[in-house]
């Protein structure tokens, strides 16, 4: 067996411990402290799920404190541990996370809100849930392509969910992602899309080399005034621009 096949398989045994020591957080700890206590235990656990995969985190800019509609691009099932590294927030997913065996029951323990994207319905239930949220004080964040591109460059955001902030009025802050490995400045290692399975995406994220993932956080703005459109345009615009100019070289 090559050195990069058993490197995959030694990441691959050892996030397999991982995972089961998160499933015994949520399952023996999580019920008996707050909702502080168990964000700092998602925040450890996603980086350290992130080195277990031999995934390095480079970060530039800070996440404002406070309620914050954090708004992303999105390339891969590593978004949101890569955001959790950095700050630990609650995210808006896709109702197929939830059925995903044992990840998407510890998903759900992190305080994830789901979305059945093609029910407009359902669209609108969100919207009233983040802004509840939202007004509790809480960090959501969300990726508005509604799914994964290839990280070469953006699909266009769906604004619906954006009202949430608008209606409390509440800042939003874009986050910018970029995966690069050994070979590839935009790696495809990270890339989770088309019919890849979750089992393929990790295989091929465990297999990478040098697997670094960007998370540029840009300055945060109110929404005051604008339509949701307008506030969609405005964060992918910035989005585009930091992934067109590059990442910083700050490491957390």
């Amino acid at each position: 067996m090559s050195a990069r096949r058993l490197r995959a398989v030694y990441r691959l045994l050892h996030c397999g411990l991982h995972i089961g020591r998160g499933v015994a957080i949520c399952a023996f700890v999580f019920p008996f402290i707050d909702t502080a206590q168990r964000m700092a235990h998602v925040g450890r656990w996603n980086r350290r799920l992130l080195q277990v995969l031999g995934i390095t985190v480079r970060a530039s800019g800070i996440p404002r404190e406070g309620a914050t509609l954090f708004i992303a691009n999105h390339v891969s099932w590593l978004d949101i541990p890569a955001i959790i590294s950095v700050r630990p927030m609650r995210f808006v997913s896709k109702s197929d996370v939830r059925g995903w065996p044992v990840i998407g029951w510890l998903v759900a323990c992190g305080g994830t809100l789901f979305i059945e994207r093609r029910s407009r319905r359902d669209a609108q239930r969100v919207v009233h849930l983040v802004a509840e949220a939202l007004q509790a004080g809480d960090q959501i964040a969300m990726f508005p392509e509604g799914t994964t591109s290839d990280g070469h460059g953006l699909l266009p955001f769906h604004a619906n969910l954006l009202q949430a902030a608008i209606a409390v009025d509440v800042p939003a802050q874009a986050i910018a992602l970029r995966f690069s490995d050994a070979s590839e400045r935009i790696s495809s290692a990270a890339a989770y899309i088309g019919d890849m399975t979750l089992m393929q995406s990790m295989w091929a994220v465990t297999s990478a080399s040098d697997l670094t993932v960007h998370v540029s956080v840009l300055p945060a703005f109110p929404p005051q005034g604008m339509a949701r459109r307008e506030l969609a345009e405005r964060l992918r615009a910035d989005i585009v621009a930091r992934l067109e100019r590059g990442s910083d070289e700050d490491v957390r």
